[in-house]
């Protein structure tokens, strides 16, 4: 697997899985979380969206999956019931290298940025999955409704797919470390089966 390039960012540990081109609504009310976000804000810097394998969203520092979302705050606004409501997009996935726990549980990671997923266009026989995909999103509210749709792209609608069903934790996290397309769809495609959204 070829790595682009190091970086050192905060991590957002949750018991979700973004893909790149995805979006992540939040409600931030921790204080490490609304100080990471303020930070991240001012510098423009991206924050590391990754599942938790042990522990808990809230609490002591969780630990971590190995792979995560590169993403960036896209949307933030002041909620009725004082939280703060973010948006994020997820950018490119990467590799924790290390961890550092600060005082206040706040998880700053090195990490390796891995390869863009490769563009590939859609087929005759993707017509099911672009249909339930369009289907699974029309009944949902922004920012999924209003984000950027590539219904062309494979890699793109694959993706979406995995955010949205509801499939296990792990098996999103395994398709999230899967490069390849036709690799994904191999996995993903018994589960859309069992599940019988095809």
């Amino acid at each position: 697997m070829d790595v682009l390039d190091n970086l050192t960012i905060p991590l957002f540990p949750l018991d979700t899985v973004l893909f790149p081109g995805g979006v992540l609504p939040l409600r931030i009310f921790e204080p490490r979380y609304l100080d990471m976000i303020s930070d991240c804000m001012k510098t423009e810097s991206g924050i590391g969206v990754i599942l938790i394998e042990k522990g808990h969203e809230s609490g002591a520092a969780a630990k971590v999956h190995e792979f995560g979302t590169l993403s960036f705050i896209s949307y933030w606004h002041k909620r009725n019931d004082g939280m703060l409501g973010i948006t994020l997009k997820g950018q490119q996935r990467f590799r924790v290298l290390s961890t550092d726990v600060k005082d206040n549980q706040l998880t700053i990671a090195e990490i390796e940025l891995l390869p863009d997923f490769i563009k590939t266009q859609t087929a005759h026989d993707s017509e099911e999955h672009i249909n339930l995909l369009q289907q699974i999103i029309s009944r949902l509210e922004p920012p999924y409704t209003t984000m950027e749709k590539h219904y062309d792209d494979l890699d793109w609608v694959s993706a979406r797919l995995i955010e949205l069903l509801p499939l296990s934790l792990k098996d999103k996290q395994n398709m999230l470390v899967i490069s390849d397309v036709n690799e994904r769809m191999e996995y993903l495609q018994p589960l859309l089966v069992s599940m019988e959204m095809i």
